[in-house]
């Protein structure tokens, strides 16, 4: 068993490392994860500029981009093998919802899927790194069923795990993306050179969280699993656009 692991938080995060020591004695370990912080980057890859990769004290090799440039670059030449699962994670806050598009952590795992690897990415449901530990655990007891079960074909799974010391008993469910309302408004400030910037506001609440979605089951004490797929087509809709469009 050959496993890669990647994150969204940067080579030094406490949760990719909680992530790898969850991970040992499952087979062959890789790690491959950006040099900073690059929360909120979705699947981007950097194309105007080239990529330096590095191997740091601890083992984990860290890239200067993203964490699509780095699961992309361990699966199109700088392993040197393909691996049969990809992680990610263990990401410092949720990925649920409408979080999904935005979120680092996820598009690792997808860069995984799209290569026909089957991917997890893993998060904790609040910031903070609080019972780190536990999740971790969890973590390992997921990955161990989903490998006795097969691997077979590719698969992109998200888990949301609920920042609790009881975190691998809890209940899992398989769950459905909830949705959010739109993000709160810009924070606009003055920097000392006297130039206004711009923050990006923070994340909406949930508005769609009822039984059955990610948010759902992580307020009630569950741990999510929800399946995803790439496909963005509005197959529902199709023959609507062709009618619209006078198209046969």
């Amino acid at each position: 068993m050959r496993i890669l692991i990647s994150n969204d938080d940067g080579y030094l995060a406490p949760g990719l490392a909680a992530l790898v020591k969850a991970c040992e004695g499952l087979g062959e370990i890789d790690v491959i994860a950006p040099e900073q912080n690059a929360s909120g980057t979705s699947n981007s890859l950097t194309l105007n500029r080239p990529l330096n990769v590095y191997r740091a004290a601890n083992g984990f090799r860290y890239v200067s981009g993203t964490p699509s440039d780095g699961v992309h670059l361990a699966l199109t030449g700088l392993l040197g093998y393909r691996p049969d699962l990809v992680l990610s994670g263990i990401n410092n806050g949720a990925n649920m919802g409408d979080d999904t598009l935005y979120s680092g952590t996820v598009a690792a795992a997808t860069e995984g899927y799209l290569f026909g690897i089957p991917s997890i990415a893993f998060s904790q449901a609040e910031k903070g790194w609080g019972e780190l530990e536990a999740a971790a655990r969890l973590a390992r007891s997921l990955v161990e069923q989903v490998i006795a079960g097969g691997l077979g074909q590719g698969f992109l799974l998200n888990v949301n795990i609920p920042n609790r010391p009881d975190a691998d008993t809890l209940p899992r469910r398989i769950t459905r993306l909830g949705r959010r309302h739109a993000s709160e408004g810009i924070i606009e400030q003055v920097n000392p050179r006297g130039e206004t910037i711009y923050w990006i506001g923070p994340a909406g609440d949930a508005r769609e969280a009822g039984e059955g979605t990610d948010f759902h089951a992580t307020s009630n004490g569950q741990v999510s699993i929800t399946p995803l797929q790439v496909d963005l087509t509005d197959h529902a809709h199709l023959g609507d656009w062709r009618q619209r469009l006078q198209l046969p």
